[in-house]
């Protein structure tokens, strides 16, 4: 029987699942029990390990200028700032949901520092729709439960401070790499970033030891129980499925979907990864029940401005 699915069809499903992985980057995160550097570490590390492992990746970095090489290793360490600071603002607040709603934030960011990188006018809508994100992440910051005494490493304002600095680092890297996209192969790119990222966090380690550095992921398959996802013995696995599934395979999905999908279509898809972290996370840590009518609120302010956005710009452009 011949297989009825379209190549458009497909490219959905790998976009999605793509976006599904981007989602599962945070439960991820806070599964892992040590601290962002360490983990950032390990996750660029493994990430551009798997990529010198194809020979076209070498072909395709022997053909770089110099100059290419250090204008993406530069992007590089800020996708390594954004990590630290997206996996620092989950183990701050303890709480995916929080850190993926200040997420959000990063379309505000975007209308600001993308004009200012391609140096055209400034869209008013756009800030205008990046300041109603900013009032749902005020609806968030105010439903927060009082904080805690028990754990004193707990803080949410903290949390949402740092994931707004993610967002920001966020949407400068993705502004820079729109604009050298084209300097160089894609796989190539990614490479160079993921290798920049671990050698600049090797080095910071090396020079400022931090009680949280671990060297390798710990594993104990003798005590790998579902009691214990979160205390340590699983890190190996965790740290492998981030690397592996999270960044490599999401990066060749998202690849595979946008030869066939419209850059809209592929932006408003990846605007869900918020709704399948949060999801996520009331399904797996239950985080649902501290959240209260408020959170959601400001969840869904966030997600209609992105939405509503991108929608306008399709249009303005059509």
């Amino acid at each position: 029987m011949q297989n009825s699915t379209t190549p458009r069809t497909k490219a959905f499903i790998a976009l999605h699942s793509a976006v599904f992985l981007w989602g599962f980057t945070a439960i991820l995160g806070k599964f892992i029990s040590y601290g962002s550097l360490s983990l950032v570490l390990h996750r660029m590390s493994i990430t551009a390990a798997i990529y010198l492992l194809l020979p076209s990746v070498w072909k395709q970095l022997k053909s770089l200028t110099p100059k290419t090489i250090l204008s993406f290793a530069g992007i590089g360490l800020i996708v390594c700032a954004h990590w630290i600071t997206f996996y620092g603002s989950i183990k701050l607040g303890n709480s995916v949901s929080i850190t993926l709603a200040c997420l959000g934030s990063a379309s505000f960011f975007a209308a600001i520092i993308e004009p200012t990188i391609f140096r055209k006018p400034f869209s008013q809508r756009d800030i205008l729709m990046g300041l109603i994100v900013m009032l749902g992440i005020g609806f968030i910051y105010f439903s927060l439960p009082p904080q805690p005494t028990i754990d004193n490493n707990i803080s949410y304002g903290w949390a949402i401070i740092t994931g707004i600095l993610s967002a920001a680092l966020a949407a400068t890297f993705t502004t820079l790499n729109k604009k050298y996209i084209h300097s160089a192969p894609t796989l190539a790119i990614s490479t160079i970033e993921m290798i920049s990222g671990a050698v600049f966090l090797s080095l910071i380690i090396a020079l400022l030891p931090t009680a949280d550095y671990h060297p390798l992921p710990s594993i104990n398959p003798s005590v790998l129980t579902l009691e214990n996802l979160q205390s340590g013995p699983w890190d190996f696995v965790w740290i492998g499925l981030l690397a592996m599934l999270c960044t490599n395979l999401t990066f060749y999905l998202g690849t595979y979907a946008l030869k066939q999908l419209s850059a809209f279509t592929a932006n408003l898809t990846v605007n869900l990864e918020p709704i399948y972290g949060i999801v996520l996370g009331a399904l797996i840590f239950k985080e649902n029940k501290d959240l209260n009518l408020y959170f959601y609120l400001g969840a869904c302010i966030i997600l209609g401005a992105i939405f509503t956005q991108a929608i306008l710009s399709a249009r303005e452009k059509n």
